[in-house]
């Protein structure tokens, strides 16, 4: 299994931490999502090869801030 955390800037609340998730779960490539708002961040899980900048695009174009991605 594939797994990228993703460092994430903006986040306020669960409510945006649901909409990332459901976002990234949306793209049928991902197996598992964890945003944890604490850390400020999501963990992916796949079994297909990650495109990151997909992830990336995904979460800006919801208004947040991707810091890092590895």
């Amino acid at each position: 299994m594939n797994q990228v955390t993703i460092k994430i800037e903006g986040m306020h609340c669960d409510g945006c931490c649901k909409r990332i998730e459901k976002a990234l779960n949306h793209l049928g490539i991902v197996e598992d999502v964890k945003v944890d708002l604490s850390k400020k961040e999501a963990v992916v899980s796949s079994y297909d090869k990650i495109d990151n900048n997909l992830l990336k695009e995904t979460i800006e174009n919801l208004g947040f801030d991707v810091v890092d991605i590895h």
